[in-house]
């Protein structure tokens, strides 16, 4: 799985990288945690960095919470909770299945590092993979969007009052992919983040069925490294955390 990952790079560079505009200010992060609103390129908005929560709540949900936080690539177009979201089924002109509380799709969830855990004798030890420069990429990721009933009762509802959720805030929320893991993460975990390469990231965005986009991503390019075990609190944010440590 993929439950910790880092994005420290400038803002601007990322703008650039991913040729997509922060709608909103980023503080870069070194320990990103579900239930975080954190920075994803959509389908929908390609043009705009969007920061949605981590943890997908599907739009049928009864309520926002235990959201989850990775899809398995095997099964995106079966699950009930992400098939809807990776078919690309949003709100289109002639698309009667679709409504505004539906709205769903694929995005690119940007990332510079993630965090994997590992057994030990002394208890689990956290490694951190990442590009040797730290230079960001994206994962895969699904979003959906989830709203409140806003069911009226007792007089109001005859009165044409107000709903018992007047705000009716709609909640966007991503979940990452997650694939067999390559030679570099095998030792760490069975499971790994579905780093989608440059040249397939708009494919991922736009074609049918990008599967072959989720294939574990080359190793060479890869590396792993012990960090400090501070990183397993969501709590410490800072740049040590992306330091590597001595191996216990």
């Amino acid at each position: 799985m993929c439950g910790r990952y880092s994005l420290f790079a400038p803002p601007e560079d990322l703008e650039e990288r991913f040729d997509a505009a922060f709608a909103e200010p980023f503080s870069p992060t070194y320990n990103a945690a579900p239930g975080q609103r954190l920075p994803v390129v959509t389908d929908e908005r390609p043009e705009t960095i969007r920061q949605l929560e981590w943890g997908l709540v599907p739009s049928w949900a009864d309520d926002d919470g235990d959201g989850l936080i990775n899809a398995r690539a095997e099964t995106v177009d079966e699950k009930p909770s992400f098939r809807a979201a990776y078919r690309g089924r949003r709100p289109r002109e002639g698309n009667e299945e679709s409504t505004d509380s539906a709205r769903s799709g694929r995005c690119l969830v940007l990332a510079d590092g993630f965090y994997e855990w590992v057994e030990t004798e002394s208890g689990k030890r956290p490694y951190r993979v990442a590009f040797p420069d730290d230079r960001p990429f994206a994962m895969a990721g699904l979003w959906a969007t989830w709203e409140p009933e806003t069911t009226q009762t007792g007089l109001d509802a005859f009165a044409g009052g107000a709903a018992d959720d007047p705000d009716g805030d709609a909640l966007e929320t991503f979940a990452i992919v997650t694939t067999e893991p390559n030679d570099v993460v095998a030792d760490l975990h069975h499971r790994m983040a579905a780093i989608v390469e440059l040249e397939d990231e708009r494919r991922w965005l736009e074609a049918d069925d990008p599967r072959d986009a989720l294939d574990p991503y080359p190793p060479d390019e890869l590396r792993a490294y012990p960090v400090s075990t501070a990183v397993n609190s969501p709590a410490n944010d800072e740049p040590a955390l992306v330091e590597p440590v001595e191996s216990v």
